[in-house]
């Protein structure tokens, strides 16, 4: 039987591991994803759409399909999904690593304001701008319903779900950005405020580059702390690195 990777995916460096383990013979990769984003793309190896009910659940589909190493790759907010891969992966003794892209850091001159939560930018934003732009995802503007006399440009991806800040302006757009067209939006809009959340990667950097040359300042939602016990790795070759040390991605 052929050695078996679960990759939980959703980001571009989940979609880069799959390509590179997919073309390595007598390898079996199956991609899972949550299912929220309606157009996934393609991808290499096997692909796997929704939940699989908690850690339990997950503990009972890697014995199933005999998975003999998980790759966490979903998003560095994904906390809930992490928790439970975690979890899986020591109920089962299963080979498990976490793929997060290293988190953006504040250049000399820039205005960040760290919080550990989106209802902690929401309570900083009055007292820093009165035009915002909000790039925390579409699943996050509850946390601004409450704001009024604030003006929001919200920006993702997919359409944002209800509730919304009452003047929120809803831009569907999706990255990689430059920072000159990220200038110029920060400037059309008339922004004074950045709220964002350290999901790291140069895809969206731009608009942080933007943002400290127009000397506004940037709320940045830290990420939350990786589960204990199970090694992190920054990128897709230090990954391949430690599942070739179990002998799972010789190419």
């Amino acid at each position: 039987m052929s050695p078996h990777v679960l990759i939980l995916g959703g980001t571009t460096e989940a979609r880069r591991l799959a390509a590179d383990l997919a073309a390595r013979p007598g390898l079996r990769v199956t991609t899972s994803l949550a299912g929220r984003v309606t157009r996934p793309g393609s991808l290499a190896g096997e692909v796997r759409i929704g939940g699989f009910g908690g850690a339990e659940g997950l503990a009972a589909w890697l014995r199933d399909q005999d998975v003999d190493a998980l790759v966490d790759a979903t998003h560095p907010f994904a906390a809930t999904i992490t928790a439970n891969a975690a979890r899986a992966a020591a109920i089962t003794e299963t080979p498990a690593v976490i793929l997060r892209r290293p988190g953006w850091q504040a250049g000399s001159g820039d205005h960040w304001h760290p919080v550990g939560s989106l209802a902690e930018a929401a309570d900083l934003l009055p007292d820093l701008g009165r035009r915002v732009f909000l790039t925390t995802g579409r699943l996050g503007l509850a946390a601004f319903a409450h704001l009024t006399g604030l003006h929001f440009l919200a920006r993702s991806v997919e359409p944002p779900e209800p509730p919304l800040p009452p003047d929120t302006r809803v831009l569907l757009a999706r990255g990689p950005f430059t920072v000159a067209d990220e200038t110029a939006l920060l400037r059309e809009h008339r922004i004074d405020v950045l709220v964002t959340k350290d999901s790291g990667g140069a895809a969206t950097a731009a608009k942080l580059t933007a943002a400290g040359a127009l000397d506004l300042p940037v709320v940045m939602v830290r990420r939350p702390p990786p589960p204990a016990g199970v090694p992190v790795e920054p990128d897709v070759p230090a990954v391949l690195e430690r599942l070739e040390r179990l002998g799972l991605s010789r190419s």
